[in-house]
């Protein structure tokens, strides 16, 4: 009983957050939290269930912004239509790709996903008369309060959560975890295992283009490195897996928030902090050491992820019973 409790109570929380804190910085940060629970829920599909290591986040998110962002440059429509056909956008790009390279296993099939991501990125970047190319698309934002962001988002991210948890404990879900376990076996089985990967493949696609749709609107400017950048999108999509839990339906909610707030402290210099004693003690460097700190988020993601698998190798999440024992000294009943 309680563990239904606990999201419903953070739903609440969230629900109610942008009334109680009004500080644009902290809701924007809570924008970015749920935008990445949508994408680590939609990767966490497709590689934590189904088995299939993806590195074509950055693919789908990319085709969902440019949906957008190219109805609105193009034929001067609110980029909120965008919304509805930036999933749909992503699916375009998303079936042909899986109907060929589900073919592959493995790292044959990350290794593809790698390759669509940079024959996305260098398409917009060539094709400057439809894509502006490294110009970019901007858009006027729609509302000057963050707040209908935030609320969208949360739509999202809920709604993402619930289809993963719906869909998880119906047929389909057993047939990607039986795909995940052992493909052979499950072909043995009768399973159609290449249709139930473009299944998951296709949800994994809808919900990544939506929050690209989302990103568009929000942000109000994309260009091909943003968008379709490996490091920060594809990536970051799989330490949000790793770090909540592959194979949880919560653990990208979880995942979610320590990848951002790990990214915003090393952005911002530990909160400030290193910039506050460089202008306090006037030592260059300790000016030069905040330099560095600030561009060294993808070190910490590192460390954060050796740590995880070296202590936590199922995610935050995946390991809570053991969290539970370890440091907070509780037992589960037997």
């Amino acid at each position: 009983m309680k563990k239904r409790l606990y999201p419903l109570i953070l739903l609440a929380v969230l629900a109610g957050f942008p009334l109680v804190v009004e500080d644009n910085y902290y809701q924007h940060l809570m924008i970015l939290f749920l935008m990445w629970v949508v994408i680590g829920s939609a990767w966490n599909m497709i590689a934590g269930y189904t088995g299939q290591v993806s590195f074509g986040d950055a693919a789908f998110f990319g085709s969902g912004a440019y949906a957008a962002g190219l109805l609105a440059h193009h034929l001067h429509v609110s980029a909120w239509w965008g919304m509805a056909i930036g999933g749909l956008a992503a699916l375009a790009v998303g079936f042909p790709f899986g109907w060929i390279c589900f073919r592959l296993r493995g790292a044959y099939f990350a290794l593809a996903t790698l390759a669509l991501n940079e024959v996305l990125r260098h398409g917009t970047t060539i094709a400057e008369s439809f894509t502006r190319g490294m110009l970019g698309i901007m858009i006027m934002p729609t509302f000057v309060s963050k707040v209908p962001y935030y609320y969208i988002a949360l739509g999202m991210a809920v709604v993402s959560v619930l289809s993963v948890r719906l869909l998880i404990r119906s047929k389909p879900g057993y047939y990607f975890v039986s795909i995940r376990e052992d493909q052979d076996a499950a072909e043995s089985l009768g399973i159609d295992t290449h249709f139930y990967k473009m299944l998951s493949l296709a949800f994994a696609a809808f919900w990544t283009g939506m929050a690209g749709s989302l990103y568009m609107n929000y942000m109000g400017f994309i260009d091909p490195h943003v968008v379709f950048s490996l490091h920060d999108i594809s990536i970051m999509a799989i330490l949000v897996g790793i770090v909540g839990g592959v194979g949880t339906v919560y653990g990208p909610t979880v995942g979610a928030f320590i990848m951002v707030a790990v990214q915003e402290m090393f952005r911002s210099g530990f909160f400030g902090l290193f910039k506050f004693l460089a202008e306090t003690t006037g030592s260059e460097s300790v000016r030069a050491l905040a330099d560095v700190l600030t561009k060294g988020h993808v070190l910490g993601f590192g460390l954060l992820v050796v740590l995880v698998i070296l202590v936590l190798p199922n995610g935050i999440v995946g390991d809570w019973d053991k969290i539970k024992k370890k440091v907070f000294r509780i037992h589960s009943p037997a």
